[in-house]
């Protein structure tokens, strides 16, 4: 039997709480990182290192699947999260759905907290890109039958400050930009990819959370445009999975 939905009320009410799960648990590892052995991670890897600050979003997720009739036990988040690539032996994904040998979606959640967002910003592109283009490759290919094509999500937390704000210069010492990108902030180029990503469909739902440290650690955040907010990520998931659900009926 299926749990009650989400409604859009408890959906934003579990962001905010994963929005001050994630601000807790980056302090608490970035202060217990080390504490063993005395060393510490440079920079904020301390705070990641350890996982779990995101997983307030694998927790919401778990929910939309169930509220559509999908079984936990279908749902992979903290082991076997594997998945066969076409330009890579396997990719680990931090959240899969395989129900009775089917595909059903595949999630992955980042975050980026400053101050160093340019080399990190370049990092997160390519590996969103690469991530998707060797997921569809596999499909292609026949790596998940006999899976329809699945859903592909990718949630993105960024931390709202100046550093990410202000405008970025840009490099053209042979050929010109594309004009979004020019005088674009860090948080405007995270946008204009995560728009991308979703209208090149090379994911099916896509959401960027900023959240400033201060009002994080209540739950506080925003979304910088309607097509990337949470809300359209969860009915987009749940409808795939309610789909889902209902065939195997």
């Amino acid at each position: 039997m299926p749990r009650s939905p989400l409604t859009s009320d408890d959906i934003e009410q579990s962001v905010r709480d994963a929005i001050k799960l994630f601000w807790r648990v980056r302090e608490r590892q970035r202060k217990r990182q080390g504490s063993a052995t005395g060393q510490k991670d440079a920079g904020l890897r301390a705070a990641v290192t350890g996982g779990k600050h995101l997983d307030g979003f694998s927790d919401i997720c778990r929910k939309l699947f169930a509220g559509a009739g999908v079984e936990d036990a279908h749902v992979f988040w903290q082991s076997r999260r594997e998945l066969p690539g076409f330009f890579r032996a396997e990719k680990n994904w931090d959240l899969i759905v395989v129900a009775d040998g089917t595909l059903l979606a595949v999630i992955e959640f980042k975050a980026q907290v400053g101050p160093s967002f340019g080399n990190n910003f370049n990092n997160r592109s390519e590996e969103a890109i690469g991530n998707a283009t060797d997921l569809w490759a596999a499909y292609r290919e026949g790596a998940f039958k006999p899976s329809a094509r699945p859903w592909l999500g990718y949630v993105f937390i960024l931390e709202d400050c100046p550093k990410s704000q202000q405008p970025v210069k840009v490099n053209e010492p042979h050929f010109r930009v594309f004009p979004e990108f020019r005088d674009a902030s860090y948080a405007k180029r995270y946008e204009i990819l995560l728009t991308k990503l979703l209208r090149e469909r090379l994911y099916d739902g896509a959401s960027l959370l900023l959240t400033a440290k201060a009002e994080g650690r209540n739950g506080g955040f925003h979304c910088p445009c309607e097509e990337l907010s949470f809300r359209k990520f969860a009915a987009a998931l749940s409808a795939h999975a309610i789909a889902f659900a209902r065939s195997q009926k």
